[in-house]
């Protein structure tokens, strides 16, 4: 279906918008196609290979547009990129961190198409996974450096310690600090990927009294970098912002703390399927009792749905089965900054009123977000079509 006539009832202005949208991320994934590295195996033979059929691959394609809030007519450009990704050189760095969230992102028993594409993805460089060690490892990495500058994507798990010098992080045959290493290579990374909420803010590491001063990687490398919080985040956050990638060559549009707005734009409390209770005033009051069994609202025993922003509600974990709230305990807040500090060891409410009457809460979770539910997901297409003004064709990832 053509945009023209999908959108016959739209503004003329919406209309070359979308028009515009669709020209930029074809001419995009044609200089893609011609500048990426040939795969080292073929997509579809992938796919096959796993039992995963053209029409389940283009479902998911389906889930995945509508995701990014593209509409429909973009889902055939989506799985042209996702059949790029296994070309995308790729260079991850480990830092100040516990490696749980190359452990969510790379480990599961029944692979899904967002794990096949992260199983695929062209790692030049990953010090978990590689078999190379001390010098070896380090001429791996001075190599994608110089053969892949300017085209890998550069993706850091783990906050950077500042404390020293930086010396409390030191990696590798040289003895460089981490701060060393992240500086020259996001220097020459396409764009910057923070996975995991320790190098978005400094997660646990930055937490009180923080004796090394570890930082977040944009706060401690003063770039712009895009940051998939949570500890872990989910896979599909990660993929669907390689996707927008692979489509648009731009960062996606971010909310004020650099996280993709399609992603992180709306609460955790806006989706929770214990909603209902909240707005019933239904609550757990102390766990293991009888509303906790009945599956009542976790808001009084500490649950901090109200004040986070994530999708976990909507794309849950481990092949989609569950997430924490379904499984009994409340969230802690892990994709906002700070959250071990403030949010994570209390297991009572933020707010010191009761929950009751709810104006309370919802004020006080909306004050805390203030402007972010007022620019997220409104309509389809909302974020990318920010992405056109702030600049779709930009070959640099870390501009906007």
């Amino acid at each position: 279906m053509a945009l023209d006539e999908m959108f016959s009832n739209q503004s003329e202005e919406l209309r070359a918008c979308y028009n515009d949208l669709m020209k930029r991320c074809e001419v995009h994934l044609d200089k893609m196609h011609q500048k990426l590295p040939p795969p080292k195996d073929r997509w579809n033979e992938i796919l096959n290979s796993h039992g995963v059929s053209r029409r389940d691959f283009l479902k998911w394609c389906s889930i995945m547009t509508a995701a990014l809030a593209l509409p429909p007519v973009f889902t055939p450009k989506v799985a042209k990129a996702a059949g790029m990704a296994n070309r995308l050189p790729v260079v991850w760095l480990n830092l100040a961190e516990c490696t749980g969230c190359t452990e969510a992102l790379l480990r599961t028993a029944y692979p899904g198409i967002d794990d096949l594409i992260l199983d695929t993805l062209s790692l030049e460089y990953h010090e978990t996974l590689m078999a190379a060690s001390g010098y070896q490892a380090e001429e791996c990495l001075s190599e994608a450096l110089e053969k892949f500058a300017g085209q890998f994507v550069c993706v850091i798990e783990g906050a950077i310690p500042m404390g020293l010098n930086g010396k409390y992080l030191t990696i590798g045959a040289k003895g460089k600090t981490g701060y060393e290493i992240a500086k020259e290579v996001a220097s020459k990374a396409a764009m910057v990927i923070c996975i995991g909420s320790c190098s978005s803010y400094g997660n646990i590491q930055a937490a009180r009294p923080n004796p090394t001063k570890a930082r977040g990687v944009a706060e401690a490398l003063k770039i712009s970098t895009v940051n998939i919080a949570g500890c872990p985040p989910n896979a599909t956050n990660f993929v669907g912002t390689l996707l927008h990638y692979l489509l648009f060559g731009a960062l996606p549009a971010l909310d004020r703390l650099g996280r993709p707005l399609w992603a992180y734009g709306k609460r955790i409390h806006d989706f929770c399927e214990r909603r209902p209770h909240y707005d019933a005033g239904e609550f757990v009051e102390e766990w293991g009792d009888e509303y906790a069994k009945r599956g009542f609202c976790l808001y009084k025993v500490g649950c901090k749905g109200p004040y986070t922003y994530a999708n976990c509600s909507q794309v849950r974990f481990n092949q989609g089965v569950s997430w924490p709230v379904m499984a009994g305990h409340g969230c802690i807040g892990c994709t906002e900054p700070d959250f071990w500090d403030k949010m994570a060891p209390l297991e009572k409410p933020m707010a010191d009123h009761a929950p009751l009457p709810l104006a309370g809460v919802e004020a006080t979770a909306d004050e805390i977000g203030l402007g972010l539910t007022m620019v997220t997901l409104a309509g389809i297409g909302a974020h990318a079509l920010g992405s056109v003004f702030r600049g779709v064709g930009k070959e640099k990832g870390g501009e906007e």
